[in-house]
């Protein structure tokens, strides 16, 4: 009796993760773990260095770091203090955020869901090349064009909302952290816009076509399809304007008139952020002087950190909401 003879069987495939897996595969994942590894080594080698710079500067200042209105390391004794730049800081980009992300969202839907796709293209475009521009040009446009053009506006709103103190006007220049904030929206409008258009368009466009042929309209497909799929990432878009927000140096310099002086109303010289003290007061500082920026410079460090964080903690709790995991 003749017996058939037996198919060969390949031996299974290795798993990516095996000793046995392509020489691809381990190399790209080395590479993926190193490039993490060196991340986390170049943060905390930063965290370390401002922390060792600080601690040098605090043990000498005669003043409290956190609550003192006054910044002279370089007298004797040296006083100096966060207060003022950390109000300036938060102040100006709070303005920022609130002026900038409405109007972003506002862009990013109309170029992903309205506009004509001939128009929709060249608007992405420009939106795209506004992010290209560097910060100084901003802040020479600030100076020149924009600070003298906001007196009408802080005019009329000293008649209207003088009463508040918020918005108490006295005259002179617009050099203020209103100005500051405003310059701020316009700087991070494009980065908000552009990762907000990007996560509109990745919606899931089977929803959008179930609301339309269930009668919705568009805004009403923009509300419940659009945006509880892009909450995520609008947050996410946001917390990358703030971090510029938080630390643009070169254009707030240009159009704030610093004082170490906090003043209830923002249209009102005074204020000032950290960056920009940091850029104004380097070249001429002292020893203790750039340990005491440094000192600053760790302040928005950790700012910085905890604001990520907190958007962190945003995006986990909404993820299952927004519709990411469909």
């Amino acid at each position: 009796m003749d017996i058939a003879p037996t198919a060969s069987v390949p031996p299974p495939k290795a798993p990516p993760g095996n000793s046995a897996a392509r020489p691809g595969d381990r190399i790209f994942l080395g590479l993926s773990k190193g490039s993490g590894i060196t991340l986390l080594v170049i943060m905390a080698a930063i965290a370390v260095f401002l922390t060792w710079r600080a601690v040098v500067a605090i043990a000498q200042n005669e003043g409290n770091f956190l609550t003192t209105f006054e910044w002279n390391p370089n007298a004797d004794p040296p006083v100096f203090g966060i207060a003022v730049l950390a109000y300036g800081t938060v102040v100006s980009s709070i303005i920022a955020m609130v002026l900038a992300v409405p109007v972003a969202v506002g862009i990013a839907l109309f170029i992903s869901h309205y506009a004509p796709r001939r128009l929709a293209a060249p608007l992405g475009y420009v939106v795209d090349l506004l992010a290209a521009v560097p910060s100084i040009i901003y802040g020479l446009w600030g100076a020149l064009f924009l600070v003298p053009h906001l007196t009408g506006l802080y005019e009329w709103l000293d008649e209207y909302l003088g009463w508040t103190g918020v918005f108490a006007y006295d005259g002179g220049a617009a050099r203020s952290l209103f100005t500051a904030g405003i310059l701020l929206a316009i700087m991070i409008l494009p980065i908000v816009t552009n990762v907000s258009r990007e996560v509109f368009k990745q919606s899931p466009k089977m929803q959008e076509e179930a609301a339309l042929a269930l009668g919705a309209t568009r805004w009403e497909v923009v509300k419940m399809a659009v945006l509880p799929f892009g909450r995520s990432g609008v947050i996410s878009a946001s917390m990358l304007g703030l971090g510029r927000a938080l630390g643009e140096t070169m254009a707030v310099a240009t159009v704030l008139s610093p004082s170490f002086l906090i003043n209830v109303s923002l249209l009102n010289p005074g204020g000032g952020t950290f960056a920009q003290n940091i850029a104004a007061g380097f070249k001429e500082a002292g020893d203790l002087g750039r340990d005491a920026l440094i000192a600053s410079g760790l302040v928005l460090f950790v700012i910085t950190l905890l604001v990520n964080g907190a958007a962190r903690m945003i995006i986990a709790r909404r993820k299952e909401y927004s519709g990411a995991n469909a």
